[in-house]
C-alpha cells in the first residue's frame, strides 16, 4: 500500500483561496526553510544567539537614558529598562517577521523559479527564527524583571495570545509586501524605512500615556498600540487594556492575515514571470 499523499494541482478558481492542505502537505519544506534561516542567522558570528539579548538589551539602555532620565517620561512605576525591553519584545519579533518576510521570495528565486511548492511558506517560515530570537529574549527578560524585584501579574497567561496576534498581524503584511516586492523591487527600500518611523510612531520606548491628547487618535487607530499595550499588561502587570482595544486586536490582526493570504494567492502564478 502506497502511504505517500498526492497533491493535485488545479488552477485557480474566481476565489484565490489558498490551500490549507497544501501548505500542511509541504511543512517539511517549511521545516528546512526554518532551519536553514536559523543557521545562516548565526554561523560563522563570535558571539551567536547572544546577539539575540544584546541588541535589545543596548536599544533599552538608550530608551533609557533618552526618554527615561532626559525627557523623565513616565513608566507606571517600572524600571526604564525593564519598561522598554518589555516593548521590543513586541517589536523585535513584528520587525523580524515584515523586514525579513518581504524580500523572502526574492532572495529564494532560483528554488521559486524552477521548483515547485507554495511559494507562501517562504514568507510564512522567517517565523521560526522570530520565534526563537522572542524565546531567548523574554528568558533574559525574566531574569531581568527577577534581578530588579518586577512581579507579573495572572496577567502573564495572556501573553501567548498577544504573541499569536503579533504573529498574524506581522506575517499578513509581509505576504503583502512579499508580492509585490516580486515586481516592485521598491518594497526593499520602502519596508525599512517604513520600519524606522513606525518605530517611534508606536509606543516602543515610552508610554501611550505620554502621547499629547491631539495625536491621540493617531496612536488609537495603530494596531501595534493595541498589541504593546497588552504586552505590558500582561508582563509588567501595568494598565489593562480597554475593551474595544483587546476586541480590535482579535480581530485586526486575523482579519490582516486572511487578506494577506488572499492577496499572496492570487499573484502567485505570477511571481515565475518576473523574479
Amino acid at each position: 500500500m502506497n502511504d505517500q499523499e498526492t497533491l493535485t494541482i488545479l488552477p485557480p478558481g474566481r476565489v484565490p483561496i489558498p490551500s490549507v492542505r497544501g501548505l500542511l502537505m509541504g511543512r517539511e519544506v517549511l521545516y528546512s526553510f526554518v532551519r536553514r534561516d536559523v543557521t545562516l542567522r548565526y554561523r560563522q558570528t563570535a558571539l551567536g544567539i547572544i546577539w539575540v539579548v544584546m541588541q535589545p538589551l543596548l536599544t533599552a539602555l538608550v530608551f533609557a537614558l533618552v526618554f527615561g532620565q532626559v525627557a523623565k517620561l513616565p513608566s507606571g512605576g517600572i524600571p526604564y529598562v525593564i519598561f522598554a525591553f518589555a516593548g521590543l519584545l513586541a517589536w523585535n519579533m513584528f520587525n523580524t517577521i515584515l523586514t525579513r518576510s518581504s524580500p523572502s521570495l526574492i532572495q529564494n528565486a532560483g528554488l521559486v523559479s524552477k521548483i515547485y511548492f507554495p511559494r507562501m511558506l517562504v514568507p510564512i517560515s522567517v517565523c521560526g527564527s522570530a520565534l526563537l530570537d522572542f524565546t531567548v529574549s523574554f528568558t533574559f527578560l525574566i531574569v531581568l524583571m527577577i534581578a530588579m524585584g518586577v512581579t507579573p501579574g495572572f496577567a502573564i497567561l495572556l501573553l501567548p495570545l498577544w504573541m499569536i496576534l503579533v504573529l498574524f498581524l506581522a506575517t499578513g503584511i509581509g505576504l503583502f509586501t512579499s508580492a509585490l516586492s516580486v515586481r516592485y523591487r521598491d518594497m526593499n527600500y520602502i519596508v525599512p524605512f517604513f520600519m524606522q518611523f513606525l518605530l517611534y510612531a508606536s509606543p516602543v520606548a515610552y508610554s501611550a500615556s505620554a502621547v499629547p491628547s491631539k495625536y491621540r487618535l493617531v496612536y488609537e487607530i495603530n494596531p501595534l498600540n493595541w498589541l504593546l499595550t497588552e504586552f505590558r499588561f500582561s508582563l509588567l502587570n501595568l494598565r489593562a487594556p480597554s475593551v474595544w482595544e483587546i476586541i480590535a486586536s482579535l480581530v485586526v490582526p486575523v482579519a490582516v492575515f486572511i487578506a494577506g493570504a488572499f492577496y499572496f494567492e492570487r499573484r502567485e502564478r505570477s511571481f515565475a514571470d518576473f523574479i
